[in-house]
This record gives C-alpha cells, structure tokens and sequence, in this order.
C-alpha cells in the first residue's frame, strides 16, 4: 500500500512499536489508568465513571451523546456507567428542554465531590507524565495532540 506521495509505506516492523505513536498513546493512557485504579476502586470508581465524572466536572450538562464522545466511552458502557452513578446518587439525568428525546447528564454535589477527591491524583500522575519535559515541549506536544485530534475526529467535540 502507498500514502498520499505515492511512496511505499514501512510495516510496524521498519518502524517499531516505539515510534509508532498509536502504540505510545495506549501504553500512556493505560500506565495512566492504571495509576489511578487503587484510588477509584477505593471511590467505587471505573475508568468509564471517572471519565464521565472529569468530562462533567468541566463540561456543563451536556447529551448523553456528547458525553459518550468527551469520555471517549462507547455508548453501551457509558449507558451502564451512568446507570450506576445515578444510583449511586452522583449525577442524574434530565430530558434537554429543546428536544424531549434527548436526555442531558448533571454531575451532582456528590459527584462534584468524588471527582475533586480524585482531581490530585490525576492532576499529579499527569505531572509525572511530563516530569523532565520544559513547559515549551509540553505546550507543543498538547497542541500537536490537538491538530491531531482534529485531523481524525469524526465529532465536532
């Protein structure tokens, strides 16, 4: 197969796994994850919860359609996450005034809280993912990640 130029494209193994930024991006957001695990076990926190409680933490009620693309969850195993943060009294749902079929997701006191008892632990394995890199290196590499969303996104958010 050729790219775009018309040159032959490597294989994986001319690149190798760590040039291959796909690969790189799941090892960091699984080593992330994973950092995090012993502290949202320890809130009855999933990945999928604590992806939905961050997204609602900044972005205000939004259909459960965008949640599903902000947390970056499929819509089945966001449906079963949301299903228990409302029994678990940290968010609840709302049909969108606009459009009766459409249902937005309010993060509650309580899942405002789990989320901030959370936040240092993010917010300093996220540190760590940077520790040694100047800030000028940080701030291309989060506008890089950025063009590339955009290049690639299917979803206007």
């Amino acid at each position: 197969m050729n790219d775009e130029s018309n040159h032959p494209v490597p294989r994986l193994g001319e690149i190798g796994l760590w040039n291959y930024a796909p690969y790189l991006m799941n090892r960091i957001m699984g080593r992330f994850n994973a950092s995090l695990r012993e502290e949202m076990v320890g809130l009855g926190l999933t990945t999928p919860k604590m992806r939905a409680l961050a997204v609602l933490s900044v972005v205000e009620a939004p259909l459960i359609r965008e949640l599903a693309v902000y947390a970056v969850t499929d819509p089945s195993t966001l449906s079963r996450a949301l299903d228990q943060l409302q029994t678990e009294g940290l968010i609840r749902r709302e049909v969108d005034g606009a459009d009766n079929r459409a249902v937005r997701v309010i993060i509650t006191e309580a899942g405002r809280a789990a989320f901030e008892h959370l936040w240092p632990q993010m917010a300093a394995a996220n540190a760590r993912m940077f520790r040694g890199i100047p800030e000028e290196e940080r701030r291309a590499f989060v506008g890089t990640l950025q063009q590339m969303l955009t290049n690639i996104r299917r979803h206007e958010i």
